[in-house]
């Protein structure tokens, strides 16, 4: 398990790097102070704003289709373990290169955290990866398709 979570570090540092290098943003660490979001770089804000969306949107699905939200296999002894297992596996595609494109656009003079929600937000909207994320849990846990019956809802917004 340490191996597969060292690999995984690595990965996730080599990502932060390549989409540092492709939007041109400053970048030393990965790091935040929950208690003082303010303090961090705006990559660093942006991260914590996308993740924390991507979050919410997981621990939704997991919640919706039965599942425990602290049953984690890499993640442990949290009650959101699993929601940060399942989160993992998007953030390298959606979270990570938003937040940089987000620090390439922006300063720390800037509401990052409503602009990283709000970016997320349309970023999701189409539905698309809350369905994929549906199958991936199905997948994982080896539930036949045919036995999940989910309604797709749309919340209102002023464009539909």
């Amino acid at each position: 398990m340490q191996q597969l979570r060292g690999r995984e570090g690595a990965r996730v540092r080599s990502t932060y790097r390549k989409y540092a290098r492709e939007y041109k943003v400053a970048w030393d660490k990965r790091e935040y102070d929950i208690d003082n979001f303010e303090e961090g770089t705006v990559a660093n804000q942006a991260l914590s704003a996308t993740n924390q969306a991507l979050y919410g949107i997981v621990y939704s699905i997991i919640v919706a289709l039965g599942m425990s939200a602290g049953l984690g296999f890499i993640h442990t002894g949290h009650d959101l373990s699993f929601v940060y297992d399942i989160a993992d596996l998007y953030k390298a595609e959606i979270t990570i290169p938003l937040s940089f494109e987000i620090a390439s656009q922006y300063d720390k003079t800037d509401d990052i955290g409503r602009i990283s929600r709000l970016a997320m937000r349309d970023k999701i909207a189409d539905g698309k990866l809350a369905q994929r994320i549906v199958k991936d849990l199905q997948d994982l846990m080896e539930i036949e398709e045919d036995r999940v019956d989910l309604d797709i809802i749309h919340l209102w917004d002023d464009k539909e």
